[in-house]
């Protein structure tokens, strides 16, 4: 493993634990403002920026996207990204703890299978480096067109049969990954600065809908949904269209069970039964 990766690893543990911790806030922050509406856009922007838990929670999370983008510049999209999904494990146990609950069965499956997976992953690293690809800027634009498209059809269709807050969370992590992929993708340079486009509409869309989302759920449900998608779709993206290595042999087997290991957590915590707990 090299310098750079290591300095990548360190990065993205503390943005994703930032983040997740400012998730929390900015849904209590969110759930005691009086409704917020798409409709309303300038409206619903002037209750949050007027409350000072909400932007404390939007900073926080802020700062986590400054050190995840510096972690995308040192190392690969899906390695980054995989260690930002055990962050859900974070979310769990502080809302557990702020709710003075228990952790269920399930959302304990989830933390285990998360931290098992990090585990997994620091394994897989003596294997190989953490590098990133660049692959084809087509398939690229047509992966993040088709987030697009699939954040609209729930957008649409998701409220009458998910329910407000899991489309929200569902939708917003569609918008989360798309900007979670420009990113990486700004930080190669040269003309790729261009998907700072497509960073800005996904990172804007996606915290739109969070905050509609806590509404209507708890943030476990919200954010942990949303959490699962931002997270398993720029894995899968970062080994299909970014051409991103996979190390051989044992290492990597190992890899790829530390991604299914992390993103299965993300699944079993944003559970029904997590919905429900939370």
């Amino acid at each position: 493993m090299t310098v750079s990766t290591a300095v990548a690893i360190v990065l993205a543990v503390l943005s994703t634990t930032i983040t997740n911790l400012a998730y929390l806030r900015e849904h209590d922050a969110a759930a005691a403002l009086p409704v917020l509406s798409m409709r309303r856009p300038l409206h619903s922007l002037q209750l949050l920026v007027g409350d000072r838990s909400w932007l404390l929670g939007f900073a926080m999370e802020s700062s986590g996207f400054l050190l995840y983008a510096a972690a995308l510049a040192l190392a690969s999209l899906s390695l980054v990204q995989s260690i930002n999904a055990g962050g859900i494990g974070v979310l769990a146990y502080v809302s557990a703890r702020m709710g003075r609950r228990h952790l269920g069965r399930r959302e304990l499956t989830g933390v285990v299978l998360s931290v098992l997976g990090l585990l997994a992953l620091a394994v897989s690293l003596v294997g190989g480096s953490g590098a990133g690809g660049r692959g084809s800027t087509a398939a690229i634009l047509l992966w993040l067109g088709a987030s697009g498209a699939a954040a609209l059809l729930v957008l649409v269709l998701g409220r009458a049969l998910l329910g407000r807050a899991a489309a929200a969370g569902i939708v917003g992590g569609l918008f989360f990954s798309i900007g979670d992929i420009s990113t990486k993708l700004v930080t190669q340079g040269g003309f790729r600065i261009g998907f700072l486009l497509t960073l800005v509409l996904g990172y804007s869309l996606g915290t739109v809908l969070l905050q509609l989302g806590y509404q209507a759920g708890g943030a476990l449900t919200v954010a942990g949904l949303a959490t699962l998608l931002t997270n398993a779709l720029p894995i899968a993206a970062g080994t299909i269209v970014l051409d991103e290595a996979v190390p051989s042999g044992a290492y990597g087997g190992l890899r790829i069970l530390a991604f299914a290991a992390v993103t299965a957590g993300g699944f079993f915590l944003a559970s029904p039964a997590g919905k429900a707990a939370s």
